[in-house]
């Protein structure tokens, strides 16, 4: 039998530790950390540019005042009055045994604001003293063992505003009573006010500007928005900084442009139906004065085909563009094309999931067409069709489920391409011409929202229409 342990008696080595590499995710993950720290507003950011180099800036005054200025003041006076109770000792030892030492303990009063008194054959024992840590004890206790050299004792307890320092002698103990006045400059809370409250007003004042720079920049955003989703924008104006007014012009130069275009398109396409229609009807006429046959039938047929696929093409280019945005109750608007779909489409089982209720500022004739559009190609390709309404934080959502064949992953971003059709024949009653699923998500977009088309819980397509409030 073997001596050496195998693979599974093998002893494993304590000190052997298995960390995990730093990887890229490790640093993005760092990075989202900071990012999610970060204030997201350009008011919130830029205050942070100003008040960061502010901060450091009083940190690093602070720090170099506390080691250049603080602490020697502070050795400084606690040496003095170390070297007036050393004076005040050698006073008392070179006295005569008999001699009343309180005569010079009321000069020295007087003089240095100490008060003194000795206590004849007193010993303060044979404990150490022990350094106090305070900004006023350290540098006391470092200048008393360096000057006095006798046992003494630092007590900061027995008055808040004066410090008792206790010194052992031959004879006895003295004891000197100091002012805290003596140990500190008020310079200190001086310059640590000014610092606070020059940072709270520069504070107050940056605030104060840079709310008023980014108000213009919110305007400017809350216009743009506005006129993306159809919105009139009429008392919009230039304001801010040279860059942001700048800004502003550019938008207004846009704003009139497209509406300019808009409204050029609009009466052009009113000119195009117009003679498009006119000669449709005389084809009509002529085709109702012929009579009854089979050919007469399928000029008919050719005839009712071309009016719908012009029809279709106008209403793909001219939109919505001249329809005001309005208050509207979208569960009432939805209601009224179900009610539609199930008069006109036989077979089809449509559900509508709705609120009593749901207001919205939106295009009513632009998202009724979306909508009509969005549930006839799924009565087209599926037998259960389901309408829904939601609102949640993002804004609201109109969900048109079926359970038909649904669309290929790979296709479902080519279908919003003006005149695509999976069925690639022309017959109108497999596929239409190509533009109901352009129209609508040229309509959602106009209100700013987007259409997407997903899987749908009955098997089918689901097309989502998510418009913003």
């Amino acid at each position: 039998m073997s001596s050496n342990p195998t693979k599974a008696e093998r002893p494993i080595n304590p000190k052997v530790t298995i960390e995990e590499p730093l990887t890229p995710h490790t640093d993005a993950r760092r990075a989202s950390w900071i990012k999610r720290a970060l204030p997201r507003s350009l008011f919130g950011r830029s205050l942070l540019i100003i008040v960061m180099p502010l901060i450091l800036l009083q940190l690093i005054s602070a720090w170099i005042f506390y080691e250049r200025h603080w602490e020697t003041v502070a050795r400084r006076l606690s040496a003095g009055v170390a070297g007036e109770i050393a004076t005040m000792i050698d006073t008392i030892t070179l006295l005569p045994a008999k001699a009343d030492p309180a005569p010079f303990f009321r000069a020295a009063s007087l003089h240095t604001d100490i008060d003194f008194l000795f206590l004849p054959h007193r010993k303060l024992g044979a404990e150490a003293p022990l350094p106090v840590m305070s900004i006023v004890a350290v540098p006391l206790f470092q200048a008393a063992k360096d000057q006095i050299g006798r046992p003494f004792r630092i007590d900061l307890d027995h008055d808040p505003h004066r410090v008792l320092i206790a010194v052992e002698l031959e004879r006895g103990v003295l004891q000197a009573d100091v002012p805290l006045a003596r140990l500190y400059s008020s310079t200190t809370y001086i310059f640590v006010l000014w610092m606070a409250g020059s940072s709270i007003v520069l504070f107050a004042i940056a605030t104060v500007f840079m709310r008023n720079q980014v108000r213009s920049l919110r305007r400017l955003a809350t216009a743009a928005e506005n006129f993306g989703k159809g919105m009139a924008v009429p008392n919009f104006r230039l304001e801010g900084a040279t860059e942001i007014r700048k800004a502003g012009a550019a938008f207004l130069v846009m704003h009139d442009r497209i509406r300019r275009q808009i409204g050029q398109r609009t009466e052009m396409l009113a000119g195009v139906s117009h003679d498009l229609r006119t000669p449709l009807t005389r084809m009509k006429l002529a085709l109702a004065m012929l009579g009854d046959g089979p050919a007469v039938d399928e000029l008919q047929s050719d005839v009712t085909e071309m009016q719908r696929m012009i029809e279709g093409y106008l209403d793909f280019v001219r939109g919505e563009g001249g329809e005001a945005t309005a208050a509207a109750d979208l569960a009432a608007l939805l209601d009224q094309i179900g009610a539609e779909f199930r008069r006109h489409e036989l077979g089809i089982r449509l559900t509508l999931v709705l609120p009593a209720r749901l207001m919205a500022l939106i295009r009513p004739n632009a998202i009724k067409r979306c909508v009509t559009n969005l549930v006839a190609n799924a009565c087209r390709y599926g037998k259960t069709v389901r309408l829904t309404l939601l609102e949640n934080e993002a804004g609201i959502d109109i969900l048109v489920d079926d359970d038909g064949p649904g669309i290929p992953l790979e296709s479902r971003d080519t279908v919003f391409r003006p005149f695509f059709r999976l069925d690639p024949s022309r017959n109108a009653e497999t596929g239409g011409v190509g533009l109901g699923l352009a129209i609508a998500r040229d309509v959602a977009h106009a209100h700013g929202g987007h259409l997407t088309l997903e899987d749908s819980p009955l098997g089918g397509l689901r097309a989502r229409l998510h418009l913003p409030h």
